[in-house]
């Protein structure tokens, strides 16, 4: 398996980050891009009945805000690096609890939550890094389910940001089930995102799983 990146949220990620915020939160964007993955994120969370909540890389904090409103949760973390997209996500909601921290140490307590979600973010965490804090914080038994870019088509390679060392690296499905089952969870489900584009144009695969 390659290597995943060793400081996934760098000096470069996180300035990019904090620049894109604005860019980030245009509706055309958001409804062709971001939209579906949160739509299946907030249905997995509404199945299982789970009312606490850590959504890590959560940028300006549309899924954050609504997992809040559309679950009435008992508690919602968003935690982000940007102290840029951070700025966005306290104005949306002061319901959230934000956090300004690194998705490998996010500074919870130990089963703080019953669910930790992402969405086109752990491409640039330390993916065992990250997958070990979220085995932490999260309670046992609890759920596990991130959006990731599969960029299986030439076309859609050109989409996706090339890997840099030590800044992004989009893990292949069986990589990504490895890494969570090497982490303490069991996969449960691993499928494309529903969405009206084709999946070469937007190739997005969501991986379920429950910590054991």
């Amino acid at each position: 398996m390659p290597h995943a990146p060793t400081r996934a949220f760098n000096s470069l990620v996180t300035s990019g980050w904090d620049r894109l915020a604005r860019v980030y939160n245009t509706p055309l964007v958001q409804r062709v891009a971001y939209q579906p993955p949160q739509d299946e994120i907030i249905d997995q969370l509404r199945r299982a009945g789970i009312h606490r909540i850590a959504d890590v890389g959560c940028g300006t904090g549309i899924l954050a805000s609504r997992i809040q409103q559309e679950l009435a949760a008992e508690v919602v973390y968003g935690c982000d690096a940007s102290a840029g997209m951070l700025r966005q996500a306290k104005a949306r909601s002061p319901e959230v609890n934000w956090i300004n921290r690194r998705a490998e140490d996010l500074g919870l307590p130990d089963g703080a939550v019953d669910a930790v979600v992402s969405t086109h973010a752990f491409h640039f965490f330390d993916h065992a890094a990250a997958l070990a804090e979220f085995h932490r914080i999260v309670s046992p038994g609890g759920l596990l389910a991130i959006v990731l870019n599969n960029p299986r088509s030439r076309f859609a390679r050109l989409l996706q940001p090339q890997p840099i060392q030590n800044v992004a690296y989009f893990p292949s499905p069986a990589e990504m089930r490895l890494l969570v089952e090497n982490a303490g969870f069991r996969v449960t489900e691993q499928r494309p995102v529903r969405r009206p584009l084709p999946d070469a144009l937007v190739p997005d695969v969501l991986t379920v799983a429950r910590r054991a």
